[in-house]
């Protein structure tokens, strides 16, 4: 193991060492104290299926009500749909005063579980915040000896997170074990470089992309390659559906292929209307939209259906306000927001009201030094979006139509 840990603020000042049951206890005690309940992780096996009773009887009016969603597409607006035009948002303190990068932030993201959000880059530090807003004050840090971070992301169920750079080899740091683990070379896979890769939702893959339009499958839990997908053209992002059956992809083709994951095979790709070269893309989480951006800039946000039956889809609505490489495209959790973002030049971040495909007048604010945005994610609820820029700030925002209780 090469990794060096640097813990703050988890090691007590008289502790020279700390040991995994140690460091799991203290890791609990604060996820307890920012979600005021257990984590998933946490909690004992009769914990869990005695939750899951409970849940049980709620399900099957809870299903009925997705089902008549997904039918009817439904999206008249109410008292709590938010409305077009004008958002209620408020910047907080950056989410990492307490320790700024040093340069570039090449990932922001929150915790599926808990108030905390991972930072990582080039300076070659792992950092860990608790986000209440004020203070932010920082959990831990994790230095990674001659390892750039280029992507980092929590795992499915918040117990690890998964870091790479531009090595064929990657790192997990293990919250529970508080244990850094060393993935060497990957038996199935020929690579000088493994630096971008996404999670799937269910917790079943690792997608990480290769060189010449190749996609590798790893398990998320074994880590070990499972098959490789292969496009014509380049392979530049990726992204997995919300029940993890299948995945997204854009390269400089042109084109959109559509992988099911269950027989990983291309079960069906499309010419994205307008594009030379994809770079970014991403799925609403409950499958309606399906957002392309581009090399121009420009943003096709496309229904889903049309995706998966017709060759040649038009857009419902081409996003024009960014004219630099798109970075970034991602929807909020409630597929009412979709963010959209340009590292190029300075403020090119955008936010999308759907259903209505119009980009919200008020931000940025004109007074509002966001910097090149790199990387960007919403909080589970909503109620936080953060932005990593090129200067080594987590910029927080409130997003007040959503709750963060």
């Amino acid at each position: 193991m090469t990794g060096r840990k640097k813990l703050q603020d988890i090691r007590h000042k008289d502790e020279k060492e700390l040991s995994g049951d140690k460091l799991k206890q203290r890791l609990k005690s604060q996820f307890e104290n920012l979600t005021g309940s257990k984590p998933n992780w946490a909690k004992l096996k009769s914990e869990k299926e005695d939750r899951k009773r409970k849940d049980a009887s709620s399900d099957e009016e809870d299903d009925e009500e997705e089902d008549l969603m997904k039918r009817t597409g439904d999206y008249l607006a109410s008292s709590k749909s938010l409305t077009k035009g004008f958002i209620d948002v408020k910047k907080y303190t950056d989410a990492n005063k307490a320790s700024p990068s040093e340069g570039w932030i090449e990932s922001v993201e929150f915790h599926p579980n808990a108030h905390v959000l991972l930072t990582a880059g080039k300076d070659l530090r792992l950092n860990l915040f608790q986000v209440d807003g004020k203070n932010n004050p920082k959990i831990q840090s994790v230095f990674m000896e001659k390892f750039p971070i280029m992507t980092a992301h929590f795992s499915a169920n918040g117990e690890e997170v998964i870091m790479s750079a531009k090595s064929k080899w990657f790192y997990v740091y293990d919250m529970i074990a508080g244990k850094i683990i060393h993935i060497p070379y990957i038996r199935g896979i020929q690579e000088r470089k493994l630096e971008k890769f996404e999670v799937s939702p269910d917790g079943q893959y690792l997608a990480f992309l290769g060189s010449y339009g190749q996609i590798y499958l790893l398990s998320a839990k074994t880590k070990e390659w499972i098959s490789t997908l292969k496009m014509n053209g380049s392979a530049e992002a990726v992204a997995f559906s919300k029940d993890g059956k299948k995945l997204y992809s854009t390269g400089d083709d042109g084109e959109i292929y559509i992988w099911n994951l269950q027989s990983r095979t291309c079960q069906h790709r499309f010419v994205d209307d307008g594009c030379v070269k994809g770079t970014s893309i991403a799925v609403s989480p409950n499958n309606m939209y399906l957002a392309c951006g581009s090399y121009s800039g420009v943003v096709n946000i496309y229904d889903h259906h049309d995706c998966l039956s017709k060759t040649r889809p038009k857009p419902s609505k081409a996003i024009t306000n960014l004219t630099t490489p798109t970075s970034k495209v991602l929807f909020n959790s409630t597929n009412e927001i979709l963010s959209i973002a340009s590292s190029a030049v300075n403020k090119a971040i955008r936010l999308v009201h759907l259903p209505s495909y119009s980009v919200f007048s008020n931000f940025p604010e004109l007074n509002d030094l966001t910097g090149r945005v790199n990387s960007l994610d919403f909080s589970p609820r909503s109620g936080f979006l953060t932005l990593g820029n090129n200067k080594g700030q987590a910029l927080l925002y409130r997003l007040k139509h959503f709750s963060e209780s």
